[in-house]
């Protein structure tokens, strides 16, 4: 696999960490700065994984995936 494309696959990585932190974040939660901080991660993710699965696209159409 291209250096270029494993970088892909590690973001999509880290944003499935940074999803599961968000969710054990707002369970174990006890104030509401938590749960913006949470929130701000989650959304931050979604924003990320967006970007990476639209890159591997773009990867994939011009045969490099």
């Amino acid at each position: 696999m291209k250096p270029c494309n494993k970088n892909i696959v590690k973001t999509l990585e880290l944003v499935e960490r940074m999803t599961k932190i968000a969710d054990e974040g707002d369970r174990a939660r006890e104030d509401t700065g938590c749960g913006v901080l949470y929130g701000v991660l989650r959304d931050s993710a979604y924003k990320i994984k967006k970007l990476a699965e639209q890159e591997r696209e773009a990867h994939r159409r011009k045969g490099w995936w």
